[in-house]
């Protein structure tokens, strides 16, 4: 009797093998049906071997159990089993690593006979190995039963290294060709008239027509249909249809064997919404007139499989010039970078880490390279004309399409995640492309691939390892075979020629490609250390230029930044070291054309897109906050006023100011295109009220601070520390409101008080020379962007004084002030000088845009009236009112006009509105009932959308705009920036359209009619 709390030997021996539970183990072996061998070392040695040992002891028992006449029947299938290595190896191996076969072995208890021994032609069968297989098939029932045998014996082939993962890919493929056919005969004998009226030919596509069939997959097909001779067209593809639709539900219908698998015609012409068959003529002329560039894609697959196998072979040649053709096609490129993003948006949240197929990283991101390939560059090249994946990327390697050591790479990733896949289907024959989250079942999965030491670890480390490869290469193979062939490093290795490079180029967005590839040569050629860098930044800076509307012009600003700090030593280390810099980089000079020109202008400004602070190395001046973080105006001022401090002349210190602003508008236009845009390791902002509220604070204290250091500069050059008047800058408009643009002027009044015992005229004559040598000196031509100063909304307009008093501005507003004055007002702020003037200025003004009464009607009908007459006077003639941001119907101007005069009625009563931000006002008026939460929401959208337009024209373009532009590259660049993909201009203008015209409704309901 064994002591309390010892385990027997039998347990240890269990748990050294592998058993998760010894106990159970431990009991299924002393059972009856395992009486005879439970000694036998073989067996558990054998058992141990297996992916799961508890999981294929189990199977073995059940299996025993089922057998019929238990004595004899058991005593022979025990009897092989321990005999026969090679059969007791692939049994044992199938039941530890499917629970499905294992309950199909139960439910057919001879049926592992198939494992006990395999001829020569076994060990690699072919379609007609599997058609003997099933030939004694006569129903549906029977046919999943003879299925099920065949992939038992794939099955042991696979889990015992007898067939790597493409030869099971490849025989699963064949299985279901034989299986098809086999359907097809069942669906003619079914219906024997219909037979004979028509030829159909069943072409397989995807996986199948690949020669790369999953253990559970949907089968793809496409039906193809001819009279037979004499045969009337109409009746002989309603036959052909019915016999397809039979065949279709032979695979497809659950019986007691359950079912074979889905057969998925949707890649038909049209898809589900079109005839199930059609005939050969039919298949041309939709493929010639509408088929998409992914049908093309699609087609590099199609493998005739089943019926009228001539018939199939005439569709194939038929469809194949056009195959081969499709990179020619005027929206090739646009379609290629849609399908280029990837799919993960659609995949649920949970799910993304854990997707083989679909996932970052994942089976589709190669398949798609390899494809787009085989597209571009298979017109002229017939070698690369193959289905199959793997034999596709060989060839690709071999004519120097793609380099030998990324192909080699992707070669062992792409067979590492389809043994995943077939592994994780094998276990429940079911479709999925999920790795399982229970730690038994990555236990399984793991030892499946022969990993025993560690499996839930070293399978997780060696699936995130093949992850990443893919993720690096499925686009540097696109690029780096360009900087071979134009850097031409490595005599005697295979590389494109140049016309293979230029075809590539096109076909990846590139118009230009001949001056792309003097680019590449003048970066990328030569032994030095710089060139070898650049050979590494390259294929993947390429792939994120062709992600952009404009590629060509982010790789020449790339050259113009390279050639500039090409011998700064810190600049190519950041971009190789820094995990943003580079991707940053690359959105940043390929998304218009203002950030490029503010970086040229000053490229060490690079430094800003870094990981760091954005100072140090890269000299931008100031050495402050780093990354694209927009600073506040505090900072900005000790640093512009220090700057000011230090400078030898009022030219020197403004030269200063303008160069910090000239920095920090990069910053604030780069980190709103990387906010835009998203990058790899983080998505796009999806508040765009967020980013439009960033820009317009960045660039309105940016401009504030800059206002301040010129006049302390212009102040210290004629008076030294004081000058002899108080002055004071009020912000107006767009920069009172936080509001500004990229390109917008700054709006302001000048307000001044002279000091106690200086004379009036001389306290006017330094503010004036004051206002005039900051605008001077703000718009000298340099390196760095003017600063506008607009004073058009002072008192008099054009016709009045540039500054007045405080006291003077007090009788003007008292006396002759107008109702639109009251308007401009409310954005009025104090932003530069003498702080205690600028709040006595806003004091003054207080009561004249909140007025404590509100509003009158005949002051609501003159606002009215004024709002109207500039819609009809200020348009641009020849522009489409629906597509103006600014005076467009539903655009800024309708959304501030009717915030404005909610403000202006109900201010003094409601201190919410007392601000000078379009948003807050909106926000405020809808928190006191004045607006509905609905119709606020609409106003607001529209406001935000078509600030965010009117920022993107000046991005995109370099200068001011109101409408969209005109010139496609563009236009697709705006698009590209408010989230609209490559092709969806059109749902851009629309979605445009239709949310102001949404906002108009309101205005006219709120402004005009409330």
């Amino acid at each position: 009797m064994m002591a309390p709390g010892r385990r027997s030997s039998t347990f240890t021996r269990l748990l050294r093998h592998g058993f998760t539970d010894p106990s159970a183990a431990e009991r299924l072996l002393d059972g009856p049906e395992l009486s005879l061998v439970r000694d036998d070392p073989f067996l558990l040695e054998a058992l141990g071997a297996t992916a799961d040992p508890d999981l294929a002891l189990h199977g073995l028992v059940r299996l025993l159990e089922a057998q019929p006449g238990p004595t004899t029947a058991r005593r022979e299938l025990l009897d092989t089993l321990i005999a026969a290595k090679p059969l007791r190896d692939r049994l044992l191996g199938v039941l530890g690593a499917s629970a499905a076969l294992a309950d199909h072995l139960a439910r057919h208890p001879r049926d592992w006979e198939a494992l006990v021994m395999y001829e020569p032609r076994d060990l690699h069968p072919g379609v007609e190995e599997f058609e003997r297989g099933l030939a004694e098939a006569d129903d549906p029932v029977a046919l999943r039963v003879a299925y099920r045998r065949c992939l038992l014996s794939i099955a042991a082939r696979d889990v015992c290294g007898t067939t790597d993962v493409a030869d099971t890919a490849a025989e699963l493929a064949d299985l279901a060709t034989a299986t098809l056919r086999a359907a097809l005969r069942l669906a003619a004998a079914a219906a024997p008239d219909d037979a004979a009226l028509c030829r159909l030919a069943v072409v397989a596509m995807g996986k199948c027509g690949g020669h790369e069939l999953n253990y559970v997959s949907d089968v793809d097909v496409i039906f193809v249909a001819e009279p037979a001779d004499g045969a009337d067209e109409g009746k002989a593809l309603r036959a052909a249809t019915k016999l397809a639709s039979h065949m279709m539900r032979v695979c497809s219908e659950t019986t007691v064997e359950g079912s074979i698998w889905p057969v998925d015609a949707n890649l038909r012409p049209e898809g589900r919404n079109g005839p199930l068959v059609r005939t050969l003529s039919s298949h041309l002329a939709y493929y010639q007139r509408w088929a998409k560039t992914w049908e093309f894609q699609a087609l590099l697959k199609a493998r005739p499989v089943a019926g009228d196998l001539e018939l199939g072979a005439a569709y194939i040649d038929a469809v194949e010039p056009l195959v081969w053709q499709a990179a020619e096609r005027e929206n090739f490129v646009a379609d290629v970078q849609k399908m280029r993003r990837r799919v993960v948006e659609n995949i649920p949240v949970s799910e993304v880490e854990r997707e083989l197929k679909l996932g970052p990283g994942g089976l589709r991101d190669v398949e798609f390279a390899v494809q787009l390939l085989q597209l571009v560059h298979g017109r002229t090249d017939a070698s690369l004309r193959s289905g199959t994946t793997l034999n596709a990327l060989q060839a690709l390697a071999a004519g120097g399409y793609v380099g030998r050591v990324d192909a080699v790479q992707l070669d062992d990733a792409y067979r590492f995640l389809r043994s995943m896949e077939h592994r994780i289907q094998l276990y429940r024959l079911r479709r999925t492309h999920l790795v399982p989250v229970a730690e038994e079942d990555q236990r399984r999965l793991g030892r499946s691939l022969g990993l025993r030491a560690d499996p839930i670890t070293e399978l997780n480390r060696e699936w995130k390892r093949h992850a990443a490869v893919v993720r690096r290469l499925h686009e540097k193979i696109f690029y780096r075979p360009l900087l071979d062939a134009v850097a031409q490093l490595a005599p005697g290795e295979a590389r494109l020629s140049a016309k293979a490079a230029r075809e590539r180029l096109v076909a990846l967005g590139y118009a230009d490609p001949a001056s792309a590839l003097r680019h590449l040569e003048a970066l990328a050629s030569g032994v030095t250390r710089k060139a070898a860098i650049q050979r590494t930044l390259l294929p993947v800076l390429l792939g994120w230029f062709a992600d952009s509307a404009d590629p060509d012009a982010g790789l020449l600003n790339f050259r113009k930044v390279s050639d500039a700090l090409g011998k700064t030593p810190w600049y190519l280390r950041l971009l190789r070291d820094e995990g943003a810099a580079a991707e940053n980089l690359a959105r940043v000079l390929s998304a218009g054309r203002l950030a490029p020109d503010l970086l040229l202008r000053a490229p060490e400004a690079v430094a800003l897109l870094g990981d760091g602070d954005g100072g140090g190395d890269g000299g931008t001046g100031g050495g402050g906050s780093g990354g694209l973080q927009p600073r506040g105006r505090a900072q900005l001022e000790q640093e512009i006023l220090a700057a000011v401090g230090r400078a030898e002349s009022v030219e020197k210190a403004v030269t200063a100011v303008r160069g910090v602003r000239r920095r920090e508008l990069f910053r604030t236009a780069a980190g709103d295109i990387v906010g835009s845009y998203g990058t790899e390791a983080r998505p796009a902002e999806a508040d765009q009220g967020a980013l439009v509220d960033r820009v317009g604070a960045a660039v309105s204290d940016l401009t504030a601070a800059t206002l301040a250091g010129t006049l302390r500069a212009v102040v210290r050059d004629g008076w030294g520390e004081t000058l002899p008047t108080r002055f004071a800058v009020i912000a107006m408009g767009r920069f009172g409101g936080h509001e500004l643009g990229y390109g917008s002027d700054a709006d302001v009044l000048f307000v001044h008080e002279p000091r106690d015992g200086v004379d009036e005229r001389e306290a006017a004559q330094a503010a004036n020379r004051v206002v005039s040598e900051m605008r001077r000196l703000l718009q000298i031509p340099s390196a760095d962007p003017p600063l506008l100063i607009d004073a058009d909304l002072r008192p008099e307009g054009k016709s009045g004084p540039l500054v007045r008093t405080l006291n003077s501005y007090a009788a003007y507003y008292r006396r002759w002030s107008l109702g639109w004055e009251s308007q401009a007002l409310l954005r009025a702020e104090a932003v530069a000088g003498d702080e205690e003037l600028g709040r006595r200025f806003i004091e003054l003004i207080d009561p004249l845009r909140y007025p404590a009464d509100g509003l009158g009607e005949d002051a609501v009908r003159e606002i009215r009236r004024l709002k109207a007459r500039m819609e009809s006077e200020r348009m641009p003639r020849g522009a489409d009112p629906k597509l103006h941001t600014k005076l467009g119907p539903g655009g800024l101007s309708d959304v501030e006009w009717t915030v404005q005069l909610l403000q202006l009625r109900h201010g003094a009563a409601e201190p919410g509105l007392r601000t000078t931000r379009t948003r807050e006002a909106l926000a405020a008026a809808r928190e006191a009932g004045l607006i509905s939460e609905e119709d606020a929401a609409t106003l607001d959208e529209a406001w935000v959308l078509a600030t965010r337009v009117r920022n993107a024209v000046m991005l995109v373009r370099g200068r001011a705009g109101d409408t969209f532009p005109s010139e496609s590259r563009e236009l697709a660049a705006v698009g590209r920036y408010l989230g609209y993909g490559p092709g969806h201009v059109g749902e851009l203008l629309d979605g445009y359209r239709r949310t102001a015209r949404l906002a108009r409704g309101v205005v006219d309901e709120l402004f005009y009619g409330g």
